[in-house]
Formats: C-alpha cells, sequence, structure tokens
C-alpha cells in the first residue's frame, strides 16, 4: 500500500504542486509561503496511518513536506520504535495523541548505518526516559540517540519536524 496524502487534505500545500501531494511533500516547497494544517486534519490523517501500521510491521510515517533546512512528517505508532541517530539532524516532536515513553541519550545497542550520519539500533541503554502525552513538544538535538516505546495496548501520534543543524 503507497503511503501518500489524500489529494484533499492538506489544500496549502497542493496549491504549491501539481496537485499530488505525495510528490509535494519529498520536494523543497516555496520558501514564502505559509503553510498550515489543523490538528483535525493531523488526526484524520494518522487514523489512515493507523490502518496503513496494521498491515506492516506496527508503525507507519509520512513526510508532510520538505524545506531547505528542515522537513516535516506524521508517524503513528502502535508498537516501540528502533533506536535512531542522526548526526546532522535535530528532531522535534509534537504529540497529537496517545501516549509514549521516550527514551535520549545513553548508548545505542546494535547501531546499524542506515545512510550518510544516520543508525537505527535495537535499543537504548542506560538512557533517561520521559513519558510522552497529548501536547507535549520534546526537542532532541543532533547527536542524541532516541528511541519511543509505545507498550502494549497503547498508540502515538506525532508530528515531527526534522531539522538540519550542522553544515
Amino acid at each position: 500500500m503507497k503511503n501518500r496524502l489524500d489529494d484533499n487534505l492538506y489544500d496549502p500545500l497542493l496549491r504549491e504542486s501539481d496537485g499530488n501531494a505525495a510528490s509535494a511533500s519529498r520536494e523543497s516547497v516555496d520558501t514564502q509561503t505559509v503553510h498550515s494544517w489543523s490538528l483535525s486534519q493531523m488526526l484524520e490523517r494518522s487514523e489512515a496511518l493507523r490502518r496503513i501500521a496494521r498491515f506492516g510491521h506496527g508503525s507507519a510515517t509520512e513526510p508532510v513536506t520538505k524545506y531547505p533546512r528542515h522537513c516535516t512528517m506524521l508517524t503513528f505508532r502502535g508498537h516501540d520504535g528502533v533506536a535512531e541517530l542522526h548526526f546532522d539532524f535535530a528532531d522535534l516532536y509534537f504529540v497529537l495523541d496517545g501516549r509514549a515513553t521516550l527514551v535520549t541519550g545513553g548508548e545505542m545497542v546494535g547501531g546499524l548505518p542506515i545512510g550518510e550520519g544516520e543508525y537505527r539500533g535495537l535499543r537504548i541503554e542506560d538512557g533517561t526516559s520521559r513519558e510522552l502525552r497529548i501536547g507535549d513538544v520534546v526537542h532532541i538535538p543532533a547527536g542524541v540517540p532516541h528511541q519511543i516505546l509505545v507498550g502494549a495496548d497503547r498508540t502515538v501520534t506525532c508530528f515531527v519536524v526534522r531539522i538540519k543543524e550542522t553544515e
């Protein structure tokens, strides 16, 4: 199943593209245009991601749009995520729905490169845990390992801004 935005969901974004929101999400947009999405639009889209996650590995992420030094994504998790480490990018999470535990710092176990400056691992040991709830915002600096743990019978939906912090 292809992850793509509904054609009518992000109208401001669509006006900047050829009408295909998925292609617009992969390309940089006009930096002078203001884009906005309502909470109800994001939560509606997260329901679609929830359905996609059910047929996959329990999570689904979809790019919203890309800017010159940052990009935005909508992510749904129905299970624990892998440990992540980005050397050039910070993550800014806005929790839209659900609850999760965020583990940061410590040491990534089983980390493997997946791209330039990007690693994924099995888990984080000796990190700091904090509960994430609806309305919480958290900034994870570049170079800090992190992992979202959802736990049984819980889900979490986040709007994520990935920000280039290094040159």
